[in-house]
This record gives structure tokens, sequence and C-alpha cells, in this order.
């Protein structure tokens, strides 16, 4: 017997970015570490740290739940942090989302 698999909701998101990786400066990317950022997790960033959004307005806006909104913030914090602390690239890519 196995267990069924609930489908992962689509996210709603704003808008594609312009700009879709950063990296440290003067570290040529043959030698550099990447951390993947998708766009649902931008976007709860955006909403909390940009709009100052609390986590249930940021729900609404995505069609999401809070405790959805709040485990992205968690990846997206960690990575972010990552990135950050141990010299790594940033991409922002994929995830399951469609532009509101």
């Amino acid at each position: 017997m196995f267990k069924m698999v609930r489908p992962k909701k689509i996210k709603i998101v704003e808008k594609e970015p312009k700009i879709t990786y950063f990296k440290p400066r003067a570290v040529p990317l043959s030698e550099i570490q990447e951390v993947t950022l998708s766009l649902e997790e931008l976007e709860v960033m955006k909403l909390k740290f940009n709009k100052n959004l609390d986590h249930e307005e940021a729900a609404k806006k995505m069609k999401i739940s809070r405790t959805t909104i709040g485990r992205i913030l968690n990846s997206a914090g960690k990575k972010i942090t990552d990135a950050l602390t141990n010299g790594k690239a940033i991409k922002i890519q994929g995830g399951n989302y469609k532009i509101k």
C-alpha cells in the first residue's frame, strides 16, 4: 500500500524578475557554488520585506495558506543566508507558480 501524494498548489507571483542571478564580486563563475531560489521564494521575500505584509496578507495575495508562507519564507531565508555567508551565487528560477 502507498500514500497518495497531495499535489503542490500553484502559487501566484506578481511578475518574473528582470535580474535572476547574483554572484560575489571578483569570483569566476567556474569557481563558484550556487543556491537556487524559486520564484515563489523570491515573491514571499518581496511581500514580507519590501511590502511589509504579514503572513496572512501575503498568503491572500499568493492564494496559499499562512503556514505555507512561513515554510517558504524559512526556506528562502536559509538559502540566502547560505549564499551570503559562504560566498555562493544566487540563481532565481523555477518553482510551482503562475504569473498574476
